[in-house]
């Protein structure tokens, strides 16, 4: 049997798409109105979204710096 990855869809997603989810993820854990079983799978979705969110940042940081190698 095979269990889909309820994050796969993440891979796909563009910075503001991840931040916007992330922002979801994060209002829904602080409300506390979700039981443990979803709270773990919303913090689980909420560290592979920050993730992507930084592998995004992380490579407009690489760009601008490139940019600015060459401008020197």
């Amino acid at each position: 049997m095979t269990e889909k990855n309820p994050n796969a869809d993440i891979a796909e997603m563009t910075y503001e798409q991840a931040r916007d989810e992330l922002t979801k993820v994060l209002n829904q854990l602080e409300q506390g109105s979700v039981t443990l079983d979803q709270s773990m799978a919303l913090w689980q979705r909420g560290e592979v979204l920050a993730q992507k969110c930084e592998e995004w940042l992380t490579g407009a940081r690489a760009k601008l710096d490139e940019v600015l190698k060459k401008k020197d």
